[in-house]
């Protein structure tokens, strides 16, 4: 039986051309893909959008009135081998349960790609739930500006460090707001501004 998958990483790992990359390897062997993306990510809109410039329509825009599940059932037969869902943190709970079901349902295994936190180093619903459900759990590692993995995500706002602002606020759509890779220590340090080695 297919299995629900999750695969996550903080930002700029390169986990959409992960995506991207998956979905090119079973179609160069003739298999069919499905990917989708939660609507609520406009950027790039009906399009992956990746920070090196590669690109990939979305087969369906997820919102909380999608029901994926009718969405996907019967309609995509016979070659149909992977759904790839990309930015599944956005998505609620009750659709990353769908996520889950249509796995089933269809027999057909479902990558969802996901950041892990926030800023503010707090879960986002969708991906606390994958966290909780899914089946097989991979972390795509990326690294910090001191040379550590990084884990977090630290929100710059005209260059600073903040801790304020709404949970979803897309990079690229503000010209003043940017995402930071960040390791544990650095977070603390420079988002956080605590001294862990005094504290």
């Amino acid at each position: 039986m297919a299995k629900l998958n999750l695969k996550y990483a903080t930002m700029n790992s390169g986990k959409s051309i992960d995506l991207m990359r998956t979905a090119y390897n079973y179609e160069e062997n003739g298999y069919r893909v499905l990917v989708f993306k939660p609507r609520c990510d406009t950027k790039g809109g009906e399009y992956l959008d990746s920070r090196i410039g590669l690109k990939r329509k979305v087969d369906l825009l997820i919102d909380d009135d999608t029901n994926i599940i009718e969405e996907v059932r019967g309609k995509y037969t016979g070659l149909l081998k992977c759904i790839l869902v990309d930015e599944a943190e956005f998505l609620s709970p009750k659709k990353i349960d769908e996520l889950f079901i249509l796995s089933k349902v269809i027999d057909v295994p479902v990558i969802c790609y996901s950041l892990r936190t926030n800023f503010k180093m707090e879960g986002f619903p969708g991906s606390t739930r994958l966290l909780e459900i899914a089946e097989n759990i991979e972390e795509l590692k990326t690294l910090c500006k001191c040379g550590a993995t990084a884990r977090f995500a630290g929100r710059k706002v005209n260059g600073e460090y903040t801790l304020e602002g709404d949970n979803i606020l897309i990079d690229g759509e503000c010209n003043n707001v940017e995402y930071v890779p960040l390791c544990g220590e650095c977070y603390l340090k420079k988002v956080k501004k605590i001294d862990y080695k005094n504290y």
